[in-house]
């Protein structure tokens, strides 16, 4: 998709996927975009469009709530008749987005105003980058590392199920999954895979590869969209881009959602190549 020269310059479009999704939480998301949106605004000639994909459980004042937020850009509120799954409802704006820039947006982050601004500057300067994640901090103030080396077995029962002491024996290679070395510095860096609850990529790289792969029904989806969409170009971190995430982790969630991690594991192990340890 080439840069347009007409009255707006770039565009921009934003997915949340929400799915029993607190209002408080969701409202605290749209108001880090708004100002995020604003920031933009002073930095050139941008539209935004954002689209709300309910996966069917969001109570009923969500549409009230951003209404009353009046966001900035257009606003689109969807709801699906039934929970389709997390990459399967972020398709639903991917593949109908006629934007430069598409933002995957999880609903419980909160980014900092220059989030947005910072990271699409700098992919404007790099032509070789089609996506870009930020540096993230958890609800209690600890860096959270987004970005991963391609997982093992081993690394994801240590990361996900392992006691303390046994994590901290194998935390050197933790650490390595985890790109701490890359991910603990102000520099940008090349990194192999980009977690899907901030993604900034090109709108034309991740339609060149069909979005997200829709079999993933919650967990490894941002895993394989990262494989594909190095087919298109590079993924960088970027610390000046930054958010706090309210999310944990899937064994903290209880035994649905260990179930789903373990079947999306089985499903980007089998596709993609199995690593044991």
């Amino acid at each position: 998709m080439s840069e347009s020269t007409s009255q707006v310059t770039h565009s921009l479009s934003v997915a949340i996927v929400t799915y029993r999704t607190p209002v408080a939480v969701l409202e605290s998301c749209l108001l880090s975009l708004q100002r995020a949106l604003q920031m933009l605004e002073q930095q050139g000639n941008w539209q935004a469009q954002i689209a709300i994909i309910d996966n069917g459980s969001t109570p009923a004042e969500l549409t009230e709530s951003v209404q009353k937020l009046q966001l900035q850009g257009a606003v689109q509120v969807r709801t699906n008749a039934k929970n389709v799954g997390f990459g399967a409802a972020h398709n639903q704006a991917i593949l109908t987005a006629k934007t430069h820039y598409h933002l995957i947006l999880n609903p419980d982050v909160v980014m900092a105003p220059t989030a947005l601004s910072a990271a699409l500057a700098y992919l404007q300067q790099q032509p070789h980058v089609v996506a870009v994640s930020p540096h993230c901090n958890n609800q209690a103030g600890q860096v959270e590392y987004l970005c991963k080396r391609y997982p093992t077995v081993l690394d994801l029962l240590l990361r996900g199920f392992a006691p303390k002491w046994l994590q901290q024996y194998f935390q050197k290679r933790l650490d390595s999954y985890a790109c701490v070395d890359l991910c603990s510095t102000t520099n940008n860096s090349e990194v192999p895979l980009i977690s899907g609850c901030w993604m900034l990529c090109r709108t034309q790289a991740l339609q060149a590869v069909g979005g997200f792969d829709s079999r993933y029904f919650l967990y490894f989806e941002d895993f394989a969209l990262s494989l594909a969409l190095q087919q298109q170009g590079q993924l960088h971190y970027f610390p000046a881009s930054q958010i706090v995430h309210h999310g944990g982790y899937a064994a903290r969630k209880g035994w649905r959602h260990i179930r789903y991690f373990a079947c999306s594991a089985w499903r980007f192990f089998h596709q993609h190549g199995w690593r044991w340890w």
